[in-house]
């Protein structure tokens, strides 16, 4: 199962059997479909029967847990394979036509005479072409003839078919590469989804080290351990579920989770997240939830549950096959059978009257006009670094009306930078800072290796420290120049109890401005402090005044961060609307809310923490170079140049196209609704029908080919 076309499929032929579509629920992400209990009563060989009457397969889910069994090579790449044999068929088959009869006979050789027939290797190419690009949809086709319900794979085999049979080879061929390449591409990025959400369960440790009674520890399984046991996590440990502290004092990274830009301080009684990564103490945790509950695996769910929901909407051409299709056979079979049984017309007319008609009917400019279209369009988008995973989701930009943004990564470049330096106690700025970095230089925290490179780039001159020391949870003690020094955060400060009311009122303020605050003394004296906050995006203030001039009626800010730092950010680059303080879940909830209220929403983000959230709204963007790769592959968009001055440009360059889309569609309609006129008077030939739909067909992929002129504007 790997697009929306096949749940579908599986929704209209299992409704009877189960009774009613509440029980059916589709993981497009894990190729999943599950049945739940009622009535009538199942079994799993009904299930499996039904739905090899569609042409699929089903293996019972436990059956096929990942690891089992591996695909074969065929069922990994003959979709791929096939496709790109379908295109280099077609290509080659036309070179070869057209050196035998030139270019524009080669070109409009259908039903222009038998001297401009292709050779046969040509021929036979095109005939390579047509079955390997149809290999796929002519199954489904049959299958919608025998359910008397007319799809899309039937108008394009309708069509192929009908090129073939008067002889318009290459148009044939290239409607089948066209359609196969299309199928191809949904079913690659669905792939590339899947493989995104294993990787997003490798974030949590498979194995975890256990507490027992007796004080000792032994490694087990984390799926075999149970609510209330007691772990054991060591400095630099992923944690392996949610639980509390019991014991111990660290800091802990939650960004895979909350999006937190700075490590959280964890003591007893504070809450942890399996997959975030323990600092430089060592922590003791009792379980409170199990593997399959955690935190993580919720956000794994919910972005299984967001892509369901948010199937893509059906293309409008198969929505106008189940009227159009059925239509033009029943209207061309008339025109063959009643004027000969009625008014005595000559059989041989008609019947030819009729074969034009079915000619004309068939959709060939109509269906290659959209795909010339977004290609072109997906071609521009690249240009300018953004990368539109597919159609589907190059004309959603055009509606969106509200647009919500993660904080840290996209609005933020994500890491801590040093922003006030405040010497105290007769210290100068170098002497403080050469201080900070010698007794950080060792270290990989975040807010040390920014301190690091703030001194790197000012060249101050480091002393060497000796009898470096990590206090857990706290900060680290050294000796330099033979003198006692600590270094350590506002909570270290009053602990060695030499905070002082003024300094306690200015950290408090820098604090509540959303600065973290790292302060260092000796054991006589404080000798000053240094505030870091996550640098904002030099192109985010006009990114967002940019979104608001191409019409985007509602920005917001999403952030799991604090609600003092949030708010900071937002009041910089022009965001008044922020909500802070936001799990997985909460984001979910917040894009739920401006969906109800706004319709077309996209969602911005670069973390795993993001991902639910990007897959509940219309269209999911993520930061391309700096976002995870859950993030990007969840993402219906990537901002490969982490560029977010690229948004209003991706709105405007989305209208545009669903303009020439438009255009191309009206032109293949009212030239099709033209030659129908003619047709029924008599005038119409199969030439002129042939040579109707290909002139429209070139006029059409003109038309879109003018999206590439579109490289740095929309």
């Amino acid at each position: 199962m790997d697009c929306a076309d096949e749940v579908a499929i599986l929704k209209r032929d299992l409704a009877p059997l189960v009774g009613s579509l509440d029980r059916l629920s589709f993981d497009i992400l894990r190729g999943k479909m599950a049945v739940a209990a009622g009535e009538p009563a199942l079994d799993a060989a009904q299930v499996q029967a039904a739905v090899a009457r569609t042409g699929m397969r089903a293996e019972r889910w436990m059956d096929v847990q990942p690891g089992t069994a591996e695909l074969g090579f065929w069922q990994r790449r003959g979709r791929t394979v096939l496709t790109a044999v379908s295109g280099l068929s077609a290509a080659a088959g036309f070179l070869i036509h057209a050196a035998d009869v030139g270019w524009t006979g080669a070109l409009g050789s259908e039903g222009g005479g038998p001297n401009l027939m292709p050779p046969p290797t040509a021929t036979g190419l095109y005939v390579l072409a047509i079955v390997s690009g149809g290999w796929f949809v002519v199954g489904r086709a049959w299958r919608a003839v025998l359910r008397l319900r007319p799809d899309m794979n039937l108008l394009m085999t309708i069509a192929v078919l009908g090129g073939a049979g008067i002889g318009a080879w290459f148009e044939a061929a290239v409607v089948s590469f066209l359609f196969a390449f299309s199928l191809a591409l949904e079913s690659w990025s669905v792939g590339r989804a899947r493989r995104a959400v294993d990787a997003l369960l490798a974030i949590a440790p498979d194995t975890a080290r256990l507490l027992r009674e007796d004080g000792t520890e032994v490694e087990m399984l984390a799926t075999e351990i149970h609510v209330g046991a007691r772990l054991l996590i060591k400095p630099g440990d992923r944690i392996p579920l949610d639980g509390t502290v019991v014991r111990g004092d660290s800091e802990v990274n939650q960004a895979p989770i909350t999006g937190e830009s700075m490590p959280v301080t964890k003591g007893p009684g504070s809450e942890l997240f399996a997959g975030t990564i323990n600092g430089s103490g060592v922590l003791e945790a009792e379980v409170t939830r199990l593997s399959g509950e955690t935190t993580l695996a919720g956000i794994i769910r919910m972005v299984g549950e967001a892509q369901t929901r948010r199937a893509p909407t059906e293309q409008w051409v198969d929505r106008f096959a189940q009227i159009y299709t059925p239509a033009v056979l029943g209207l061309a079979l008339l025109v063959t059978v009643v004027p000969p049984l009625l008014i005595g017309g000559d059989w041989g007319e008609w019947f030819y009257r009729g074969l034009v008609l079915l000619v004309i009917g068939c959709p060939c400019a109509l269906v290659i006009s959209t795909p010339v279209s977004i290609v072109a369009s997906l071609a521009a988008a690249a240009h300018n670094g953004v990368l539109i995973k597919g159609g589907a989701f190059v004309e959603a930009p055009a509606r969106l009306r509200a647009i919500a943004l993660d904080k840290t990564g996209t609005l933020t470049e994500g890491r801590p930078r040093v922003v006030d330096i405040v010497p105290m106690s007769g210290h100068t700025r170098e002497e403080l800072l050469g201080a900070m970095v010698a007794m950080e230089a060792r270290s990989d925290h975040p807010l040390a290796r920014a301190i690091v490179q703030h001194v790197t780039e000012l060249g101050i001159a480091i002393k060497p420290a000796d009898d470096v020391r990590a206090v857990d949870g706290r900060g680290v003690t050294a000796r330099i120049d033979g003198k006692e020094y600590w270094l350590g955060s506002h909570r270290y400060l009053e602990e060695k109890g030499q905070e002082t009311p003024e300094v306690h009122e200015q950290i408090e303020q820098l604090s509540s401005a959303g600065r973290t605050v790292v302060v260092m003394g000796t054991t006589e004296h404080v000798c000053g402090f240094v505030t870091l906050a996550d640098a904002i995006r030099a192109a985010s203030p006009r990114a967002v005044a940019d979104l608001r001039a191409a019409g985007v009626e509602e920005i917001v800010m999403l952030t799991g961060d604090n609600a003092a730092t949030a708010q900071r950010i937002g009041q910089e680059v022009g965001i008044s609307s922020v909500r802070a303080e936001l799990l997985p879940a909460d984001k979910v909830t917040a894009v739920e809310e401006l969906v109800a209220r706004y319709g077309a929403v996209a969602m911005i983000g670069d973390g795993v923490n993001d991902a639910p959230a990007m897959g509940r709204a219309t269209i999911g963007i993520a930061m391309g170079a700096a976002g995870s790769d859950t993030a990007i592959e969840v993402a219906d968009i990537a901002l490969m140049a982490d560029d977010l001055g690229k948004l209003a440009w991706l709105v405007r360059h989305s209208r545009r196209t669903l303009a020439i889309i438009r255009q191309n569609v009206a032109l293949s309609l009212g030239v099709k609704a033209l030659s129908v006129v003619l047709a029924f008077a008599g005038i119409a030939t199969l030439w002129m029908a042939i040579a109707a739909d290909m002139g429209v067909s070139l006029l059409v992929i003109a038309n879109a080919l003018r999206l590439l002129g579109g490289r740095n504007a929309a």
